[in-house]
């Protein structure tokens, strides 16, 4: 009896950890679509809480289909890097486990069925009581196993000092197509004897993740401040403004839409072809950063109002061939920076384009081509997108503290910069 209770436990605990290590932001029923986690009023800002304040952030997704389903949330405390902590999650949680998400609305005047949800959070039963990275996740019918999707939200609690200054790189090699960033951290007040271990620097371009720069030796300390300026650590490619697509309306084509096969029960948009942008060609236009709005022209709800179409992307890569060792994606928060499904663009040989289709809402929305050695290393828009130092980009500066002997990192100091306001620019 002993035995079976011992490796019933070893089971729960396995798929706890299976559960809780789940990659974040990222979808994983089939039916989601349109996820967005934001302050209201604000789609575009970064999913930010105040500790102990009264901040809140609006949760909005569909599911395709017609039949309602329940859905629960919960939260999980991660470390710096998004691992989860190793702790109960009532040391980081008041209230309960788990929260039903009770709002929720048939779509209605659309060809496309489909659920929409949507939350209000953090629930006054269930908030976070620590600093730090948290993963949102929600699942269905009650039951962790059946996971819809998972979202990063970041509790703050500021009790450091954070100076971000934006600058043209010195060094010849970059100074056309980077940016060079500079931190500077005041740790007063704090126990910070090895500095090297107890904070770490993460530093966000236009909310993305998955090119982060990850700093824990700081280049000078004094006293109690850190400064973070080492030329050949805080670089970063500038990348050039955002491509756009204007699918604020079905009947009324945007600019860069070709053309349209609609049917009784579906729409089909066809997007003009794109080709690489010329290295040293930048224009400046006001963007997104890489982000969507759920928005319409007809003056009706964007929730449960719009329709859904099949929107087809084609790119003709120089000389009509596929560029070698790589795959091309669709990149940005349209495509969950390249992890949703139609990403991943298929290379046609009798057209010599890259082609994809990907459902998506009425909305505006910002997205750039990347290519990735197959599925394994990093994001790259040198290819398809080139850089100019002009480019204005977003950052955010994320500076965590572990204390001695502490079992997570909290989240004690932020800031954001744009890249239009730098220092040094011509």
């Amino acid at each position: 009896m002993i035995y079976r209770v011992i490796v019933c436990c070893c089971l729960l605990l396995t798929a706890g950890q299976l559960f809780a290590q789940r990659e974040p932001d990222r979808i994983y029923m089939p039916g989601i679509r349109t996820v967005k986690l934001h302050p209201p009023g604000d789609p575009v800002a970064p999913p930010i809480l105040r500790l102990n304040g009264t901040d809140q952030l609006e949760l909005n997704f569909d599911e395709m289909g017609s039949d309602v389903r329940t859905y629960y949330y919960s939260f999980q405390l991660c470390d710096a890097d998004w691992a989860p902590v190793q702790m109960s999650f009532f040391d980081y949680v008041k209230g309960f486990s788990r929260v039903r998400i009770t709002n929720y609305r048939t779509a209605t005047i659309t060809l496309s069925r489909y659920i929409h949800y949507n939350a209000i959070l953090p629930d006054r039963n269930c908030v976070p009581t620590k600093s730090g990275n948290y993963l949102l996740k929600v699942f269905a019918d009650g039951d962790t196993s059946k996971l819809a999707f998972t979202r990063r939200i970041l509790v703050i609690d500021q009790r450091m000092d954070v100076a971000l200054q934006i600058q043209q790189p010195f060094n010849q090699r970059y100074f056309q197509t980077h940016h060079r960033l500079q931190v500077n951290v005041s740790a007063r007040g704090l126990d910070l004897r090895y500095p090297q271990q107890q904070v770490k620097v993460n530093i966000l371009q236009n909310m993305r993740w998955d090119n982060r720069l990850q700093l824990s030796n700081p280049t000078f300390i004094r006293q109690d401040l850190l400064q973070f300026s080492n030329e050949t650590e805080m670089l970063m490619p500038a990348g050039k403004e955002w491509r756009w697509l204007n699918l604020r309306s079905f009947r009324l084509l945007g600019d860069r839409v070709r053309s349209q096969r609609n049917t009784d029960s579906s729409f089909a948009l066809f997007v003009q072809d794109e080709r690489p942008r010329l290295p040293n060609q930048y224009f400046y236009f006001r963007d997104l950063n890489g982000g969507f709005v759920n928005e319409t022209v007809e003056r009706i709800n964007p929730y449960w109002n719009a329709d859904y179409a099949d929107v087809h992307f084609r790119f003709l890569p120089p000389g009509g061939q596929p560029f070698r060792g790589k795959d091309l994606y669709v990149f940005g928060e349209i495509t969950g920076y390249g992890k949703n499904d139609g990403a991943k663009m298929t290379f046609d040989a009798s057209s010599g384009a890259y082609v994809t289709t990907i459902p998506l809402n009425q909305g505006y929305y910002d997205y750039v081509f990347a290519t990735r050695e197959r599925e394994t290393g990093p994001f790259s828009t040198e290819s398809t997108e080139s850089d100019r130092w002009e480019t204005e980009n977003d950052y955010l500066v994320l500076v965590y503290y572990r204390e001695l002997g502490g079992r997570y990192d909290q989240l004690l100091g932020i800031t954001r910069g744009s890249s239009q306001f730098r220092e040094g620019g011509r």
